[in-house]
């Protein structure tokens, strides 16, 4: 249900030829999510499928690495000291911290770092866009 929610709310800002996501964004949705229709986004089989493609390229692109990939269920109390573990860190939380506020996903704004990818197409957030506002 959350991911339908999201592309339901992402869908016009992928679909649009004139902005709204940063294009690598974008790639990667409308990669991951092929055939993206809000028909598509709407049924559930379309959605366990695409989940499951991705998931099997991940594991293929990393059958030969196996120390470089991840898998974790958030939901599992375990899970985030796997993901500790995996990043050589250590945290002082017990877990991980609720990062969805009024519906939008925040935490990405306080992310600083020169390799970080904005969310929008003009690398701000543009008020007139129907995700963002």
């Amino acid at each position: 249900p959350s991911i339908k929610q999201l592309l339901l709310r992402m869908h016009t800002n992928l679909t649009r030829a004139d902005g709204g996501f940063n294009i690598h964004l974008k790639r990667c949705y409308l990669n991951t999510f092929s055939d993206f229709s809000l028909e598509n986004i709407n049924q559930d089989e379309y959605l366990t499928n695409c989940y499951n493609t991705h998931f099997n390229s991940a594991n293929s692109y990393f059958a030969d690495r196996p120390n470089d990939f991840l898998t974790i269920d958030i939901a599992n109390p375990e899970s985030f000291n796997k993901l500790c573990e995996f990043l050589n860190i250590t945290s002082t939380l017990a877990g991980f911290e609720k990062m969805n506020m009024g519906g939008k996903v925040t935490a990405w704004n306080d992310i600083k770092h020169p390799l970080k990818i904005e969310s929008t197409a003009k690398g701000r957030i543009d008020k007139f866009l129907p995700y963002e506002s």
